[in-house]
C-alpha cells in the first residue's frame, strides 16, 4: 500500500491529484451475523446449537479477538479524519485489542461455552491441518496516538456480546444489533 501510494498518490503531490489513501487492518473480528464456514464463532454456534462438542484445532494459538464494532468505529473515524486532513492521515493503521487482551483459542471457546450456558469442546489437533500461526498480534499504537481511537470492549465482553446476539431469536437480532451499537457508542 505504501509503495502504491508513494508511486501514484504521493502525499507531497496531494495538491495535484487530490487523493488520500490509507490502509486499515483489523484483528480477528467476531460478532453476530457471521455464518461463514471455517470461522471460529460460527463453528462454535453451530456445534452448540446441535448439542455437539466444539472441535478446536489449535487451542493454544493466540489471537487479537475483537467485536466487529471496534474496527468499524476505527474505519469510520479514519475516513472522517482523511476527509478533514488527507495528508496527515494517509498511512496504515491497525485496529484491535490492547496487547494484554489477546486470548488463546481455548480461552475464547471456554468463554463462549460459558456464555451459551452449556456445551463442551475437544481438542482435535494433530493429523492433517491447515497451517495456522501460533501467535497473531497487532500493534494498535498508531491508531491510538494519531487517531485518538481506542478499543472500548475487552475480549471477554466481545465474546459475551457475540454470544448474546446468537442466542436471540432471528426476529429479534436486528433490534438487538441496534441496541448493541447504542451501548457501544455510549461506552
Amino acid at each position: 500500500m505504501q509503495s502504491f501510494r508513494n508511486s501514484f498518490f504521493n502525499t507531497a503531490r496531494f495538491d495535484t491529484h487530490h487523493k488520500a489513501i490509507a490502509a486499515a487492518r483489523a484483528g480477528n473480528v467476531i460478532g453476530g451475523g457471521d455464518w461463514s464456514e471455517d470461522r471460529i464463532i460460527p463453528d462454535i454456534i453451530r456445534s452448540l446449537q446441535q448439542h455437539r462438542s466444539v472441535e478446536v484445532r489449535s487451542p493454544y494459538a493466540v489471537r487479537p479477538w475483537q467485536h466487529v464494532l471496534e474496527p468499524l468505529s476505527g474505519y469510520l473515524l479514519l475516513g472522517g479524519l482523511l476527509g478533514e486532513n488527507p495528508q496527515a492521515f494517509s498511512t496504515a493503521y491497525n485496529f484491535g485489542p490492547y496487547p494484554e487482551d489477546h486470548l488463546t483459542v481455548k480461552e475464547l471457546v471456554e468463554l463462549a461455552v460459558h456464555e451459551w450456558g452449556s456445551g463442551s469442546w475437544k481438542d482435535i489437533s494433530g493429523g492433517v491441518q491447515p497451517h495456522e500461526a501460533g501467535l497473531l498480534k497487532l500493534d494498535i499504537g498508531r491508531a491510538i496516538a494519531q487517531l485518538g481511537w481506542k478499543p472500548r470492549l475487552d475480549a471477554k465482553a466481545a465474546i459475551e456480546w457475540t454470544l448474546q446476539w446468537y442466542k436471540k431469536p432471528a426476529e429479534e437480532q436486528a433490534g438487538f444489533t441496534l441496541q448493541q451499537i447504542k451501548k457501544f457508542l455510549a461506552a
